[in-house]
């Protein structure tokens, strides 16, 4: 059975809370995620897919199949990779319902904001409004 965003989230602190408040290591194991994001396309990276109120450049790319939505994503720096990558894995082939509805209780379990502090917390802010955007975009097609 295909996981809830509810257990993803779940894994996600569980794989945080490895670290015991070592933010450091959390930040490396940030980066370590955004490597597991697939290429995008250059195609894709284009400022029609650029999320706005992000310091670094973040491409966000959203289809939709059988009432699913697909995200392809990619950023310039490591950090924001692995912010996105957070997201992607959370809400990648879900319903527009689904994402629109995610109570994401991880960031705060997680120590996000201590973590990442206040200006890529507005950009990781940005990239959550640009998802959730286009869930409800395609709900309305």
């Amino acid at each position: 059975m295909a996981k809830t965003t509810t257990d993803i989230q779940n894994e996600i602190i569980e794989n945080f809370s490895l670290f015991d408040g070592d933010m450091e290591s959390k930040l490396f194991y940030l980066m370590d995620l955004g490597k597991k994001l697939p290429a995008m396309p250059d195609e894709h990276k284009t400022d029609d897919y650029i999320v706005k109120g992000c310091q670094s450049k973040v491409w966000l790319y959203p289809r939709s199949e059988n009432g699913k939505i697909y995200f392809e994503a990619d950023s310039n720096t490591e950090i924001t990779k692995g912010l996105v990558y957070l997201l992607v894995n959370l809400w990648n082939e879900r319903s527009s319902d689904e994402i629109i509805n995610t109570d994401l209780f991880f960031i705060d379990q997680i120590g996000m904001s201590r973590m990442i502090g206040s200006q890529r917390s507005n950009g990781f802010a940005s990239m959550i409004k640009q998802m959730k955007y286009y869930a409800v975009a395609y709900k309305k097609k």
